[in-house]
């Protein structure tokens, strides 16, 4: 459903992006003028969430990074699979998100949805549900990713309230049938597929604020509310919630993937974030995580247990949040290097100065290159490091002139900032533009994205050994680096349509987890495991832990309805 995601991006271009208007009306012209379709939603669904269903004139929607999601087999009513042995899902012959995975539909078994469930289910949703193909389809492909399944969901529920997700949930689990929570829709590692069919629980009705406390610097909010939205709301209050992935992600999807952003290295990610939790489980039992004070040594602690589960443990239904109060001043400041080894080095420098910058993001030169070209800008195209320093007037100089000569010790040059709104949101669009831009080069194609992270010393090195790799390569890729925190991006453009770019796409996508794999790193720092990195767990985390997590998973959801086929591989037994 690609085109369904790049009419949203354009949407939200319109909006909020200097993108250039030539490029968005040929882009538009190219891509989708025979694509464009008519959805009918639940009448009592608000304008706002109609219009995240293809409205196709005014939005350009960035690559964003958050969300749980479905898929994998269900079981049948009667015969529990072994605990040994993944579901046959083809004859035995199932490869998908195992350990020799190369494939990118994800295979599934489809059952007949019980009348009587649909029935349940009607009388708990009254009009806020919906067996509409084209909706369904919309739920069931992922709007950010080359990712695809072979089913879709049977039926798409809006519920209004924690009770009416503790009752669909009940009546699935009854019928023993999977079910898909789903939010914003922005994640990109297949999060969103549902190969099995079943019940798509859309969460973006429940966006209320239900408490602000502002003494206390946090927020109790539904998961259905975007992080946008919710900064919105706080900023009278002099309030924000530190976390920026994408436009448009949830703060219920930015729970269940452990997200982060370019603030995380100042702030934490989500786990360093949330105070507490209420998530019903799969019987249907709603469970509150923790209490709201700061810290607490009570028991498990199950808040962090539930966050960067991906759904397959429990639909979260409410979240409260640590707030930060807005920065004084800022300041935002550029800088360009010969070698993307040089402006890593820098970063490193600069975080082991002991300043405590907000951002530290690094755009290789080809990067800089799609956005010269998507915005009709003529910056040099050569790596560049972008920061943000914050506090009080004072200290926000003065760290910059500290980074500006650290800047000058490693090769750097052109260091310019900036202090007034207009000139730093100007510089800053380079930065929050980066990852639609690449597009601007090849208009026609997909992208495979990266997401490894090692620890910060590692940082230079991982990213020259996969520069070289990248370089060399056919197909064009892009790097975007939180540099401050060790986490790296690369866009892969590709036709996944052609064997050899998808052969030469994982080729690289792989080189870089197991080298950052060989780095004590991770094969996911923010986005996620979905589908497309489940295959990388056991080499990163060993079988052990991921048979621990199998019994976590079969102890909260033994008839394994819970986005089955989630982060834990299905060849994985005990």
């Amino acid at each position: 459903m690609a085109y369904s995601y790049w009419l949203a991006r354009l949407r939200y271009c319109s909006k909020k992006s200097s993108f250039s208007n030539a490029f968005r009306d040929s882009f538009y012209h190219n891509k989708f003028q025979s694509s464009t379709r008519h959805y009918n939603l639940p009448s009592t669904i608000p304008e706002r969430t109609k219009t995240r269903f293809f409205s196709w004139s005014s939005s350009f929607l960035p690559l964003a990074f958050a969300l749980s999601a479905g898929s994998f087999a269900f079981q049948s009513q009667n015969i529990q699979p072994s605990l040994c042995e993944p579901p046959d899902l083809d004859s035995g012959k199932v490869t998908i998100g195992g350990k020799a995975s190369t494939e990118f539909v994800v295979k599934g078994i489809h059952k007949q949805i019980p009348q009587e469930l649909i029935d349940e289910l009607k009388a708990i949703c009254q009009d806020n549900m919906t067996l509409d193909y084209d909706e369904r389809f919309y739920h069931g492909k992922p709007q950010n990713s080359f990712h695809k399944a072979v089913n879709i969901p049977d039926v798409v529920v809006f519920p209004r309230s924690e009770e009416e997700v503790s009752q669909i949930v009940k009546s699935c689990n009854k019928h023993k049938v999977p079910i898909v929570p789903y939010g914003g829709a922005t994640s990109i590692e297949g999060h969103t597929l549902s190969p099995n069919g079943g019940v798509c629980i859309d969460m973006t009705l429940m966006k209320r604020v239900k408490a602000l406390h502002i003494r206390d610097m946090d927020v109790v909010v539904e998961p259905g509310i975007g992080w946008m939205e919710l900064n919105e709301y706080l900023e009278p209050y002099g309030l924000f919630f530190p976390l920026d992935p994408g436009p448009g992600a949830t703060i219920g999807g930015m729970c269940a993937t452990r997200c982060s952003g370019s603030l995380a290295v100042r702030y934490g990610t989500m786990r360093d974030n949330v105070i507490s939790l209420k998530v019903v489980l799969a019987n249907g039992d709603i469970v509150k995580t923790a209490s709201r004070a700061r810290k607490s040594a009570a028991g498990y602690d199950l808040t962090r247990l539930m966050i960067g589960s991906e759904g397959t443990l429990g639909v979260v239904t409410e979240v409260t949040l640590r707030l930060q109060k807005i920065p004084e001043h800022s300041v935002v400041a550029m800088c360009n290097f010969p070698t993307v080894k040089d402006a890593a080095d820098v970063a490193i420098a600069t975080m082991l100065s002991g300043i405590q910058v907000s951002r530290v993001e690094l755009l290789d030169e080809v990067q800089v290159r799609a956005v010269n070209i998507a915005n009709g800008k003529n910056l040099p195209e050569v790596p560049t490091l972008m920061f943000e320093f914050i506090g009080t007037e004072a200290y926000s100089r003065e760290q910059t002139d500290i980074v500006q000569r650290i800047v000058s010790e490693h090769n750097g040059s052109d260091f310019v900032f900036a202090e007034e709104p207009e000139a730093k949101k100007e510089l800053w669009k380079i930065r929050k533009e980066a990852l639609w831009a690449c597009f601007a080069m090849e208009p026609n194609f997909e992208a495979m994205i990266s997401d490894v992270c090692v620890p910060l010393s590692h940082l230079a090195e991982l990213i020259s050994r996969s520069k070289r790799e990248l370089d060399a390569s056919p197909l064009v890729c892009t790097v975007i680096a939180h540099a401050g925190d060790g986490n790296f991006h690369t866009v892969i453009l590709f036709d996944p349509n052609q064997d050899e770019h998808r052969i030469e796409a994982k080729r690289l996508n792989q080189f870089m987890v197991y080298t950052a794999l060989s780095m004590e790193g991770t094969c996911t720092g923010e986005h996620g495991v979905g589908t497309g990195k489940i295959k990388y767990l056991e080499k990163e985390l060993g079988i052990e832990a991921l048979q621990t997590m199998k019994r976590i998973k079969i102890a909260l959801d033994p008839n394994n309805i819970m986005n089955p086929g989630k982060l834990i591989p299905p060849h994985v037994c005990f």
